[in-house]
């Protein structure tokens, strides 16, 4: 019989909310047992034969997944590492940038990304330093490989909401992204500009605008993103604006939930 919150809280654990376990109450700790696996045995007081007998169906239901807190950003990085798993990394130098290099035997892709590299031997990706990047940040890098796009970009600029089956993303770009910015940054558009170059970032050509910062981003050797900023004036009743805005072609190089990742990846290191 599979063991809810409230299963182990009245049947198993004492109800005496001793901290022994490291929680406030034994309710709490019935909570992170059920929905995140923490051990039932860090209750020193449950009836040994209780305690076999409750982990085993804690066991069966962790298996079916049953109560469990889901980890989004684990099963997005495995649904990306295994949509990867089989690219071959000798076609991707050709297909979107980068060059093969070899290590300790094995090919791997050293990768331009900001204003740095990343290497990728199979699905595993670390920057420079040898780091690995958030997992966030390895689902967006793993579906840019194998996405199969190939295009170069055409300097033709469209705002998210232009590209097909992304109303419904809106929410997140304006909540996630440029909001976020535009808090961070109001009245210190210079700041936004300097942290921006720090990325690698350049001046944007090629279009007219009337924004206090405008500059593009090199994310990939395929995949700018550029970001346009209007900052508050002394004189103006206006309030900062934030937008960024994508080649044409990026929906050849990334899914859509991944431009969304990349978007929120730039906004935390921008604003970090």
């Amino acid at each position: 019989m599979a063991l809810s919150v409230v299963d182990l809280y009245r049947t198993v654990l004492p109800k005496t909310n001793c901290k022994d376990c490291g929680f406030p109450t034994c309710l709490s700790f019935a909570s992170m047992v059920v929905s995140e696996q923490h051990p039932l045995k860090n209750c020193p007081h449950i009836d040994p034969e209780l305690l076999a007998k409750s982990e085993l169906e804690l066991a069966e239901q962790y298996a079916e997944g049953k109560w469990l807190k889901r980890d989004l950003a684990g099963e997005a990085l495995k649904w990306a590492q295994n949509r990867a798993a089989s690219m071959a990394v000798e076609d991707l130098p050709d297909r979107i940038g980068g060059e093969l290099v070899d290590c300790d035997g094995k090919t791997g892709l050293k990768l331009p990304y900001l204003n740095g590299s990343l290497l990728i031997i199979g699905t595993d990706i670390t920057d420079e330093s040898d780091n690995k990047l958030t997992r966030y940040e390895q689902v967006f890098v793993l579906n840019h490989l194998a996405q199969g796009g190939r295009a170069l970009p055409t300097g033709k600029w469209k705002g998210l909401v232009e590209f097909p089956n992304t109303v419904s993303k809106m929410v997140s770009m304006k909540s996630q992204v440029e909001e976020p910015l535009i808090k961070h940054f109001s009245g210190k558009g210079k700041e936004l500009q300097a942290r921006a170059l720090a990325l690698g970032a350049t001046p944007l050509q090629g279009q007219q605008n009337d924004a206090d910062v405008a500059l593009v981003f090199q994310i990939f050797p395929r995949v700018p993103v550029s970001l346009m900023f209007w900052d508050v004036k002394d004189d103006e009743d206006f309030e900062a604006e934030a937008k960024l805005m994508f080649d044409e072609t990026v929906v050849e190089h990334l899914d859509i939930e991944s431009i969304i990742f990349m978007s929120e990846r730039l906004r935390q290191l921008l604003c970090q």
